[in-house]
């Protein structure tokens, strides 16, 4: 009798423990679940870049993975992990790391979609002898590594130093990897410069949309030395790269993109917006969105004309026109539409909106419905006047009164530049 009370005494709290916890699991299989049915009613299921790839025969389901992924881009599905949220997943790796028996690779693109990679040797030297590749656009979006590779590659570029007269090496962007590239190239005393097309740092995080939410993990910079970070918005990462770079006193030449890389047989010769650069070595830390994608119409040229939504306070009061029919058109022209009295159109060459989530659909729709943003599929821009744009519609042309135009219409990826000056390319279906 006794030892069936002691039996109970421990086995009811148990079982209730247990009952809890098959609950919680079943709401967060379930959840899961229903993420990735929204994702794959949206034609969302083709990851960016990096992603993981769970075998379900070695799978156990503990969980760790989806418990690590900063994103959410991990859910568990009928006990085992499953990427339900492929296009918010950056290549974190933790999944991986955490996994506690080795069921997740790391690889890039997928069978239907390649993943144009550039081939780096572990020093990050690409087969093109003297151009070496840091960061995203070698595939590694993750801040702390492509930081990590931008201070490795100059590591390797200072042990070759250019003639007199040369630069040692040009750096190219101003993001992680660029900053942490230059902050090596000043505390190793190489004669260089860095060049960021924008007219401000940040590469890639630059672009996140206001109040976005980063994981990073402590970083060593040189001359900074190694810094803590975690969980950290853009705003006060982008402040952290400010106050690193006032405070060093970092050269960047801020609105000079790169055009041409030339070799010369010794080096190259480097053509930018601004002139032309002689130097022994070219870093490449740009990110794979690439130079934005314009229109191509008259009028583009004018200062109204920008690729990005960064602040929409800064639009309020003002006629807006965004072009565009992906996720970040959208969330820019719904964020616009909530500021008072701010006019917005989207316009949008295709008949429907494809690739989209479901929650911008829905806040689209929404908007749309409230009259505060009016949507013009099949619709081109045919001419931006300094006071007015000019569409073309299924219903003939159609004017609109406009202070601001705002394009998102993707980016062109700088691979065929890379092809141009020899620099093997590699496209990746589903390895790593």
């Amino acid at each position: 009798m006794m030892q069936t009370q002691i039996l109970a005494l421990y086995a009811i709290p148990l079982a209730a423990v247990l009952a809890v916890y098959l609950r919680l699991r079943r709401r967060r299989e379930t959840h899961a679940a229903h993420v990735w049915r929204e994702a794959r009613d949206a034609g969302l299921t083709e990851p960016v870049s990096l992603h993981p790839v769970v075998d379900p025969t070695i799978c156990m389901g503990s969980g760790a993975c989806t418990r690590a992924c900063p994103e959410g881009a991990l859910g568990i599905v009928n006990g085992k992990a499953h990427l339900v949220n492929p296009t918010v997943c950056i290549g974190h790796g933790a999944c991986a790391a955490t996994c506690p028996v080795e069921a997740i690779t790391l690889v890039f693109g997928t069978e239907r979609r390649g993943v144009d990679i550039p081939y780096v040797k572990p020093n990050f030297e690409t087969n093109v002898n003297g151009i070496f590749i840091a960061g995203e656009l070698g595939g590694m979006g993750l801040i702390r590594k492509a930081a990590e590779q931008g201070r490795q590659a100059i590591e390797t570029i200072s042990r070759q130093r250019a003639p007199d007269g040369w630069l040692d090496v040009v750096i190219v962007g101003a993001g992680p990897a660029g900053i942490s590239a230059t902050l090596g190239a000043m505390e190793a005393g190489l004669r260089f410069m860095t060049i960021e097309q924008e007219e401000s740092l940040g590469g890639t995080v630059y672009h996140y949309p206001r109040n976005k939410i980063v994981m990073t993990q402590p970083v060593h910079l040189p001359l900074a030395g190694k810094v803590k970070m975690g969980e950290i918005s853009k705003e006060a990462l982008l402040e952290f790269w400010s106050g690193i770079v006032g405070r060093h006193r970092v050269p960047i030449r801020y609105g000079e993109r790169l055009e041409a890389i030339v070799s010369d047989g010794t080096g190259y010769r480097v053509r930018t917006t601004r002139g032309e650069h002689r130097t022994r070595n070219i870093l490449l830390a740009i990110g794979r969105r690439g130079t934005p994608r314009q229109l191509g119409v008259p009028g583009e040229d004018l200062p109204k004309v920008v690729y990005r939504l960064v602040d929409p306070e800064q639009y309020r009061g003002r006629h807006v026109l965004v072009v565009g029919g992906g996720d970040s058109a959208i969330e820019a022209a719904v964020s616009l539409a909530a500021e008072p009295g701010t006019p917005v159109t989207l316009s949008y060459r295709g008949e429907a909106f494809g690739r989209v989530k479901v929650k911008n659909r829905d806040r689209l729709a929404e908007a749309q419905g409230a009259g505060r943003l009016e949507v013009l599929l099949s619709s081109a821009v045919r001419v931006i006047e300094p006071e007015r744009v000019i569409l073309d519609t299924a219903a003939g042309p159609a004017e609109r009164p406009n202070d601001a135009v705002i394009v998102c219409a993707g980016g062109i990826l700088p691979t065929p530049m890379l092809k141009e000056i020899g620099i093997r390319v590699e496209t990746k279906h589903g390895t790593a």
